[in-house]
């Protein structure tokens, strides 16, 4: 068994290099995982939001001294690429002396931490013995932060009409609330609510600190920086492994945006090119649109995350992030851009073309990759919000949910059919029990949508059709994309079928939009959402006929398009 020598003289209580045996290794890589499991599983079960505790719209994660991160849980891919650009914003406002004990700091700040308004970051230095060792850091989504709308907005045209911003700031200051707890109460209609989610988010923080400070206590922080430094550098060897086996070239992709749900005829184009060379791999989306009038537009930290998540897929997916990941890729984002927004742009929906670019990665390198890339994916989170007064309870409701699509297909297996989209990870639907307790609807519908996918030699996954029936009055809105770019397939396969939504089928009130911004709806209201599939991968001609059949039999094809894209006549 070899070890490994680490110079740490330069750290602060180390007088000499530090040797650390791969056993020791191991179980501080794993040992800084557990303790940021522990830190989520403290959220979740403290949290007072559905959207947290249900859906799981949350991560944690614990960084080292220098912010690199050293142990995260699953969650979302697009908070887990960019949490550590909020400590480091702050030390970029306020120098490296600004770290207290007993200090939390929060941010929402859309153009620093890259997402949307209602994505809250609270975070804070560990000390030991009164040195600085790292940071425990959350993020979570907040169900409303005093918008124009409740809850959110699918036509705000100014960061300032979606919500409170902030940061970064101090929370709490030595143990002791500061007045922004006041400011967050007075600028959200659900001040209860956001609170306790905020409290279950410290209470997370603190976790992290406990398992930290115990780690370092055990085994000293000379050994565990040695460790660290160990990690890094097998994640980064592993990775130039990698990419060293991409040949060589420049690829391309392109994608389009239906619009930015205000100049609803004017598609916007993602442009990505990828270029390899040797033991290194460069994203640009500098051709990509300018930023624009409507909320499709995100901060630079979060272009680099989904880039990040789709570079991830094709060159390390089996490995958990570190310090040490993404050291062979650079990424070029033009300020300005729709991927690189600066103040005022609007950014509540700021993820729809970062699940676009996440397949664009897979699009671009196919051709160099065919084995490992997949077909796209439906690609958005389909957002269904509402609000209202819930007679049942006697108090006002406020609802958010991301509605399943199907994923691409790849060589060797069928995509798979109603799954949260790449954007999210882990983000789970609601269950319909859950539905109807919190908010009065009836959920009239929840199935697979047939024919969905795209066919191929492996059969795109199929979204999803989900009708609900609205049993008090209220307001809803709509935010679903990619209808007209559906998800493409790969080598030969089919592109998939697009979402649609339907208000009030089969009425004389009925009508058909895919975003919608507060539209008022009486009891009795049906709203009938049908996501869109994932993309077929090889020519459909190539699929095997026994496999048909099975999609036939199981409701995944319908006898018409299995004779029409496969020449399968199912027996009567």
């Amino acid at each position: 068994m070899s070890s490994t020598t680490v110079d740490t003289t330069a750290l602060e209580g180390a007088s000499a290099p530090v040797t650390v045996d791969p056993v020791t290794v191991e179980i501080l890589r794993n040992a800084l995982t557990s303790a940021a499991e522990d830190m989520n599983a403290t959220l979740i079960r403290s949290a007072y939001s559905m959207i947290i505790y249900e859906g799981g719209d949350c991560v944690v994660a614990l960084l080292d001294q220098n912010h690199q991160v050293l142990g995260q849980s699953a969650g979302l891919p697009l908070f887990l690429g960019n949490i550590e650009t909020c400590s480091k914003a702050v030390e970029e406002k306020y120098g490296r002396d600004v770290w207290r004990e007993d200090d939390v700091w929060i941010l929402n700040d859309a153009y620093i931490g890259g997402t949307h308004l209602n994505d809250v970051t609270i975070f804070a230095p560990v000390f030991v013995d009164g040195v600085l060792v790292g940071f425990s850091a959350t993020r979570a989504h907040w169900m409303d932060m005093g918008g124009k709308d409740v809850g959110a907005s699918m036509d705000s045209t100014d960061i300032f009409q979606e919500g409170f911003r902030m940061g970064p700031v101090k929370l709490i200051s030595q143990g002791v609330e500061t007045d922004v707890v006041e400011l967050i109460q007075t600028n959200t209609r659900f001040p209860y609510q956001t609170v306790g989610d905020m409290h279950a988010m410290v209470a997370a923080l603190r976790m992290g600190s406990i398992r930290m400070q115990e780690l370092v206590r055990k085994y000293g922080l000379d050994v565990i920086e040695a460790a660290r430094d160990e990690i890094f550098r097998q994640t980064e060897e592993l990775e130039l492994e990698r990419v060293r086996e991409i040949p060589d070239g420049v690829y391309s992709a392109e994608g389009f945006l239906d619009n930015d749900g205000i100049n609803l005829d004017v598609p916007i184009p993602i442009k990505l090119t990828v270029t390899v060379s040797g033991n290194q791999i460069e994203f640009d989306v500098t051709e990509s649109a300018d930023q624009t009038q409507g909320p499709v537009n995100c901060g630079v930290a979060q272009a680099i995350s989904a880039l990040r998540v789709g570079y991830k897929i094709l060159v390390s997916p089996e490995t958990n992030s570190n310090g040490g990941s993404f050291r062979p890729l650079t990424v070029k984002v033009r300020e300005g851009s729709v991927l690189g927004a600066v103040a005022p742009a609007a950014c509540q929906w700021y993820f729809s073309h970062l699940g676009m670019l996440i397949d664009m990665v897979s699009r671009a390198l196919a051709p160099a990759l065919p084995d490992r890339v997949a077909a796209a994916s439906h690609g958005d989170s389909m957002i269904i919000t509402s609000a209202g007064f819930d007679p049942r309870v006697g108090r006002n409701w406020v609802s958010m949910e991301a509605t399943l699509g199907g994923w691409g297909a790849w060589n060797g297996e069928d995509g798979e059919s109603a799954l949260i989209n790449n954007v999210n990870g882990s983000l789970q639907d609601f269950p319909i029990e859950m539905v109807e307790t919190k908010w009065p609807f009836r959920i009239r519908e929840y199935s697979i949508r047939a024919d969905s996918g795209g066919a191929g030699r492996w059969r795109g996954g199929n979204g999803v059709i989900r009708e609900y029936e609205f049993l008090a009055d209220g307001v809803f809105g709509l935010w679903f994309e990619r209808s007209q770019t559906p998800a493409w397939g790969l080598f030969d396969g089919n592109g998939a079928v697009g979402p649609e939504v339907v208000i009030n089928p089969g009425t004389p009130d009925e009508f058909r939009t895919l975003k919608i911004n507060a539209q008022p709806a009486s009891k009795g209201t049906i709203i009938r959402l049908a996501v869109g599939g994932g993309g077929g991968y090889g020519a459909p001609a190539e699929r095997d006929h026994e496999a048909v059949r099975y999609d036939v039999e199981n409701g995944y094809v319908s006898a018409e398009r299995a004779r029409a894209d496969y020449g399968y006549v199912h027996p009567e």
